[in-house]
């Protein structure tokens, strides 16, 4: 069969495949960043309109988009509703940013490591992801001059707050010096934050977009991670000359974002109840990450060296024998034990070994020191296998 050309770059997710192969329920999954049962609400349906079944608008309902611009407004990004795109989870602004900017062999600013289903999203466009390395403030900042220096990106993709997978959160020094350097070369910032309101401590940031004062600028967001990611509820706000091009693009993928979906986020967006509900999901993912990175400590302290997250979701280990994780995968999941290795994560898999994603949200305690004493397991083994030789 003749398919497209870009269809000859389209990868499966490392991440949904693992997923898939973890869903027995012996399986102890570390792997993706689900939230814990126990932090989805339970949601009431009965106050719907009727209406909603109706087709609505490309943009979003225009409540819930006041809403969304609302809350962006108090964490210091000067928006309106007007600049709200509403989107099938913050996958789909992904997708837009992409199929905005993105031809074969057009550069891309990405973080060293990054999302990988960003990196999927970009790659599958063809995309020439140039990465720029993390430290624990933030972007290195002479390794990003450089890169702009010597190639114009198209946009800079970075995850500031919390970052996905290594849980880095930009420190205020070096938000500024980062959007400095966009405003300086003129290049678009594309900013993700799927995890702000999943902060354990420390005051919140201000957006990097808030910080920019001449580049174009889209900041991403979803409720999947404080709400339910079965509604597949997100959203973009972009500067005022990408939206009409943002838009025609939804209108081509999709037409409207799940009316219903939409519906039930606006009944908590905002209200006393949702500040309650971020409240307790902030406490109880604060308690089950200090007793994993206790758990961390009795079985894997002399395996490997980790930052205790400020918020998210990942723990971000790096081995001190540098295995291809990847590698130890089948073993770790014969063990009924599933994790993320952490080469994926990196536009250039191959030069990036020893490094591991852990989520630690959605195994239960009880079941903890069993799972991440098996992976620490299979990780001795292939050590000293490695030792050998």
């Amino acid at each position: 069969m003749a398919f497209s050309e870009r269809v000859t770059r389209l990868k499966s997710s490392l991440i949904r495949d693992i997923l898939a192969a973890a869903q027995r329920p012996e399986v102890m999954s570390f792997a993706g960043g689900l939230p814990a049962e126990r932090c989805l609400p339970e949601v009431d349906w009965s106050g719907m309109p009727a209406g909603l079944g109706q087709y609505g608008m490309s943009e979003g309902e225009p409540a819930l988009r006041e809403a969304i611009a609302a809350q962006a407004r108090r964490y210091g990004l000067d928006c309106t509703a007007e600049q709200v795109l509403v989107t099938t989870g913050s996958q789909q602004a992904l997708d837009l940013v992409a199929k905005l900017y993105l031809d074969v062999g057009t550069p891309a600013l990405v973080e060293g490591p990054t999302y990988l289903a960003a990196l999927q999203s970009f790659q599958f466009f063809g995309a020439d992801c140039l990465s720029v390395g993390l430290t624990p403030e933030g972007l290195d900042l002479d390794e990003l001059r450089r890169c702009l220096e010597q190639r114009r990106p198209a946009f800079a993709y970075l995850i500031p707050t919390f970052q996905n997978p290594s849980g880095v959160r930009y420190s205020a020094a070096n938000r500024a010096a980062v959007a400095a350097l966009l405003d300086e070369f003129g290049v678009t910032l594309v900013e993700d934050e799927p995890y702000r309101e999943l902060n354990y401590e420390g005051a919140p940031a201000l957006p990097l977009c808030a910080q920019l004062q001449r580049s174009a600028w889209i900041h991403t967001g979803t409720l999947s991670k404080t709400l339910l990611p079965g509604l597949r509820v997100g959203y973009l706000i972009a500067s005022p000359e990408l939206l009409k091009p943002l838009r025609a693009l939804k209108q081509a993928a999709d037409l409207h974002t799940c009316r219903i979906s939409q519906w039930q986020v606006l009944q908590w967006l905002g209200s006393a109840r949702y500040d309650s509900h971020l409240a307790e999901v902030r406490a109880f993912y604060r308690e089950r990450r200090d007793g994993f990175a206790l758990a961390l400590s009795r079985h894997f302290g002399d395996l490997a060296d980790w930052q205790v997250p400020q918020g998210g979701l990942f723990f971000w280990l790096r081995l001190k024998i540098p295995l291809d994780t990847r590698t130890l995968l089948d073993a770790a999941l014969a063990q009924d034990v599933a994790f993320m290795p952490g080469e994926p994560f990196f536009a250039e898999p191959d030069g990036h070994h020893g490094l591991l994603r852990l989520n630690f949200s959605h195994v239960q305690p009880e079941r903890l020191d069993t799972g991440l004493a098996r992976l620490a397991g299979v990780i001795r083994s292939a050590t000293s296998t490695q030792k050998e030789f």
